[in-house]
């Protein structure tokens, strides 16, 4: 081990001074004699050298190294970044999706985000809606109040831009059994008041990362804005916006929380035309938060026949079960079914349409279903006697 004698070890990064470099040599001298395995050598470089300003192409070749280090070292980064990202192939997908839509829908200079992408993945053309409200049958009183309450608003802005108690409803909850026509009503709604459709579905906003789930409920509204006027749809809502509860999970009720905020909140624009529609079977199961948010509603019940008097029905049935009535009106459908079989032949290839039911084919099937409880209710008369 070397030890300085009557001076101080050199600090490092000190250039050494002249007075001392001559001693550094002489200790240095059998090494610099020294070979190195696979032929490399000890090159004696005067202090001088470490001093002097680097001349221009030293400086060139020193940045253009750095940048091409740099270069490589963002894009193995971000390589590495994407092949551990599970969800980047699913994302890839989405925003090629989007662009497409908005090409068809014919939107233009409207940049988005990342999360705006994924939301604009769903994205309905109402040119591509083939549904009008000749389809929807025995709802008319439905679609004259929803052409009342919600399109013409919409299309006739400039008449309701000065009164705040005139504009669209900001929330439309369609409920009723299943199978009624929920979602076509929604879809000629987009249609007619030529509205773009987002067809929000509840997995697109759930996200394994804490905090996503909660920006892509804020890039719904964003994406709405941008494209307004638009409706948002969401089908079964029961199943996303249903009651809060202390059991619910962190980062489900903070996506609610954020979701009912920019839905209807301290910074929402009263003026903005987007509209949240939803549907469900089970409006007893949305949260109270949710219903104060959706004041229009309309219950899409069963679509009934018009010359159908249920009052006369229901005089008639007085007495049956409802197992009775069930048979009933299993008759009486089972009555059009024969009525069209016996109507056509096998050869026909006429469209296959069933009429609906109508008051008669409930007449003669209650008067069937009197006849057999009076059948059953006479044999049992008779056993009674027998016994």
């Amino acid at each position: 081990m070397l030890r300085a004698r009557g001076r101080a070890a050199t600090p490092p990064g000190r250039v050494l001074s002249q007075a001392a470099f001559p001693s550094c040599m002489r200790l240095l001298g059998p090494l610099a004699a020294a070979v190195l395995p696979g032929g490399l050598t000890i090159k004696m470089v005067h202090a001088e050298a470490f001093s002097r300003p680097l001349s221009r192409n030293e400086v060139v070749g020193l940045i253009f190294r750095l940048t091409i280090f740099g270069a490589v070292t963002y894009f193995t980064i971000k390589w590495m970044v994407d092949a551990i990202d599970p969800t980047r192939k699913q994302k890839v997908e989405a925003q090629k999706q989007a662009e497409k839509l908005m090409k068809q829908i014919g939107v233009k200079n409207v940049k988005l985000s990342e999360y705006e992408m994924s939301i604009a993945a769903h994205l309905v053309d109402p040119l591509n809606m083939h549904v009008t409200w000749s389809d929807i049958a025995g709802l008319d009183d439905v679609i004259t109040d929803l052409k009342d309450t919600v399109i013409l608003p919409i299309k006739k802005k400039h008449l309701f831009e000065n009164s705040r108690l005139l504009q669209p409803p900001k929330g439309v909850l369609l409920y009723g059994p299943p199978g009624c026509g929920k979602t076509l009503i929604a879809k000629a709604t987009a249609k007619e008041a030529g509205c773009r459709f987002i067809n929000l579905q509840p997995s697109t906003l759930t996200d394994k990362w804490y905090g996503e789930s909660q920006k892509l409920a804020a890039a719904v509204f964003s994406l709405a804005i941008k494209l307004q006027p638009s409706i948002i749809f969401i089908d079964e809502i029961d199943s996303f916006l249903r009651n809060r509860s202390s059991s619910d999970h962190e980062a489900t009720a903070m996506m609610k929380a954020q979701f009912m905020s920019l839905w209807d909140g301290l910074d929402t624009d009263h003026s903005c035309q987007v509209i949240v529609m939803g549907a469900t079977n089970r409006p007893q199961d949305l949260d109270s938060a949710i219903m104060r948010r959706m004041p229009t509603r309309f219950h899409i019940n069963q679509p009934v026949d018009r010359h159908v008097d249920l009052l006369e029905v229901a005089q008639e049935t007085d007495g049956f079960s409802g197992s009775d009535l069930k048979e009933m009106c299993r008759d009486a459908a089972l009555l059009c079914v024969r009525e069209y079989v016996n109507s056509t032949s096998e050869d026909s290839h006429d469209e296959d349409e069933i009429r609906p039911v109508q008051q008669q084919d409930l007449h003669r099937a209650i008067e069937k279903m009197k006849k057999s409880k009076d059948a059953a209710f006479q044999n049992v008369l008779t056993h009674v006697c027998l016994d």
